[in-house]
């Protein structure tokens, strides 16, 4: 396995983790949600049930965030090195791994620390379609593309 592949196998189980937290939370205020529906009457019955929907319905929400970056991340094919920075390009700047995928924590393989970052960010955006050698500032900070793996 290579060592974008590497990068791409634990960003994808990241975000794989993520999805299952929120789904055993989901199911978790659901059996609650029934568990209490079968002790309780009156109006502190009615708000418990109301705070344990719209808990549910926030989240809802996140699980739907993170299963829209796990279909990004599953468009991206490890395998393929461009000679333009595309996403899933792993690139070296100044000495910086950025994977450039989706928006997501810091991460260390075999001792190298690796940032991905949305297309969409101020870095991204000046990433994307750009070759080795290119050069661009941001933030009075020069980056030069020194590899595109």
């Amino acid at each position: 396995m290579t060592f974008k592949q590497k990068i791409y196998q634990q960003y994808h189980q990241l975000v794989q983790d993520r999805i299952d937290v929120f789904k055993d939370m989901i199911v978790a205020l659901t059996e609650d949600s029934k568990n209490d529906a079968k002790g309780s009457a009156g109006d502190k019955h009615e708000t418990a049930l109301s705070m344990m929907h719209i808990e549910q319905e926030k989240l809802n929400t996140k699980l739907k965030e993170v299963l829209t970056q796990k279909a990004v991340l599953d468009k991206i094919d490890a395998s393929i090195i461009a000679e333009t920075i595309v996403l899933g390009s792993l690139v070296k700047a100044n000495g910086i791994y950025l994977y450039l995928s989706l928006a997501l924590p810091k991460i260390n393989i075999d001792g190298v620390n690796v940032i991905a970052l949305s297309p969409q960010s101020p870095l991204g955006n000046k990433l994307m379609g750009n070759q080795i050698g290119f050069s661009f500032e941001i933030n009075t900070t020069t980056y030069i593309i020194d590899e595109i793996l």
